[in-house]
């Protein structure tokens, strides 16, 4: 396994555990969560990427939607799998860098193609090069269908000021960095980068065009405010509230960045 994957898998047993429990974590996956209804058609046969434990899945699957999720941790896709059991949906080991491969291996073996493929909470920020991500949604979805891809925003003043109060402020401008950035979870140590909104968009040409793109924690801190966030829920409900107002006007504000993609009628070739 790539560092990124060893170290979520190392904390996955408690991964829901620990970030269940955060109003502010719940609050942003809401926000994605209604775009994802509103956008994704119903019963639609949807691909998941870095899904994790399977919450987004499991949430998707009970609204009636038939979930494929894709994770590089085994241990997060034995959890997921477990969620998803239910209600038929799949859950299967996969390098987000490998979706080229993997669509060659899943055409040949299903032929289906998806409605629709989300990334929610940033996994896309542990690949280096995005291009393999378009040319292989390219392949595995229909045209006209959505792509929502959630990624960290590349200046969150929430984080800012909340590394600052902690007294961290090297950790304030660190989405600031190009190229690797150390990151740690756990004790176990790997990078991400932070990726520019126009590196994403060329990355999905020609295949995709950008419908939109929204801030997700603009006013709502990032978990870096917990447990203390969590303790104040009227006021956590008036930030949800100011981000809702401001998610397309300040976009680019947000702890992370909901990038809407439709599938255009490019030709998708096989790597």
């Amino acid at each position: 396994m790539r560092p990124a994957a060893l170290a979520f898998d190392a904390a996955a047993s408690g991964f829901d555990r620990r970030f269940g429990e955060w109003l502010s974590v719940a609050a942003q996956r809401e926000a994605v969560r209604r775009e994802l209804i509103r956008i994704f058609p119903p019963g639609g046969k949807i691909f998941e990427i870095g899904g994790g434990t399977g919450e987004d899945a499991s949430w998707l699957s009970q609204k009636g939607f038939d979930l494929f999720l894709t994770d590089p941790s085994p241990t997060m896709v034995e959890l997921s799998a477990k969620k998803l059991a239910g209600f038929g949906s799949r859950a299967r080991v996969m390098d987000a860098e490998d979706i080229e491969q993997f669509a060659t291996r899943y055409l040949a073996e299903d032929g289906m193609m998806f409605d629709g493929a989300f990334s929610n909470f940033a996994p896309l920020n542990c690949v280096v090069d995005l291009a393999p991500i378009g040319r292989g949604l390219a392949r595995l979805l229909k045209p006209g269908s959505a792509a929502m891809l959630v990624l960290f925003g590349t200046c969150s003043p929430g984080e800012m000021l909340v590394e600052c109060l902690r007294r961290r402020p090297g950790q304030a401008l660190r989405r600031f960095g190009r190229g690797d950035v150390p990151a740690r979870l756990g004790g176990n140590h790997f990078v991400v980068r932070y990726h520019r909104a126009h590196e994403l968009r060329s990355a999905m040409q020609p295949w995709f065009r950008l419908v939109r793109r929204m801030g997700i924690g603009i006013f709502v801190p990032p978990s870096a405010a917990e447990p203390w966030i969590s303790r104040h829920p009227r006021f956590l409900a008036m930030l949800e509230r100011m981000d809702r107002l401001g998610r397309r006007s300040l976009a680019a504000l947000g702890d992370h960045v909901l990038y809407h993609f439709e599938r255009t009628d490019a030709t998708a070739r096989e790597p």
